[in-house]
């Protein structure tokens, strides 16, 4: 499995186990606001602990207009 899949498995993964919603539920390109029916805040804690498990620091003007998963994991591959 590519890096950047494998990235991408354990977001969703960790998302899902996070907001309580069966992993089978989310997909990559899904907008995670609507997937997981979350605000702002809920997205900045999912965020922190995304950031502890890959253990980066991801700034928020790189995190501006991002909201499906795809693209979070390419943010956070970039970084590690």
């Amino acid at each position: 499995m590519p890096i950047a899949n494998q990235t991408l498995d354990e977001i969703l993964d960790l998302a899902a186990a996070h907001f309580k919603v069966p992993r089978e539920k989310l997909s990559p390109d899904e907008d995670f606001f609507k997937a997981l029916g979350i605000d702002s805040l809920q997205t900045l804690d999912l965020l922190t602990k995304l950031e502890n498990h890959f253990r980066v620091e991801l700034p928020d003007y790189e995190l501006q207009g991002v909201s499906d998963f795809r693209t979070l994991a390419g943010k956070i591959q970039a970084r590690l």
